[in-house]
């Protein structure tokens, strides 16, 4: 089974996350954390900041890694670097996504997340 490297951007703003809905591809309509795939050379936090670029037209200051997910979809398995990150400049535009929402603990559960960020969902909640 094929591995595939990404990263994925925790925006966090005054007690809330940041989550996108997937535009595009099998996982379309999922909710997710941003980011994307590991480009040859690239360390992960460069990855992030193009992907965040590109996709949401934000440039964000990278913190701390959050956890690194491990999860098997049935054609690939996914390996995921989560950072917490903010927002230094720009308001997120959706060039990819077909929505966003900016979530708090008690609202964290009202989108349908893909099956690889559940598990960082209940960690968030531990905060």
């Amino acid at each position: 089974m094929k591995t595939i490297q990404v990263v994925a951007a925790i925006i966090l703003r005054n007690n809330e996350v940041f989550a996108t809905k997937r535009g595009y591809g099998d996982f379309k309509g999922g909710w997710e954390f941003p980011g994307g795939k590991i480009e040859e050379g690239e360390t992960p936090r460069e990855a992030l900041k193009r992907e965040l670029r590109e996709e949401l037209d934000i440039e964000i200051r990278v913190g701390e890694h959050f956890e690194t997910v491990e999860y098997d979809y049935p054609e690939f398995h996914l390996s995921m670097q989560c950072f917490l990150c903010e927002i230094e400049n720009g308001n997120p535009k959706l060039n990819e996504h077909e929505d966003a929402k900016w979530l708090t603990k008690s609202t964290i559960d009202s989108v349908q997340w893909l099956p690889a960020d559940i598990g960082i969902i209940e960690k968030l909640k531990q905060l």
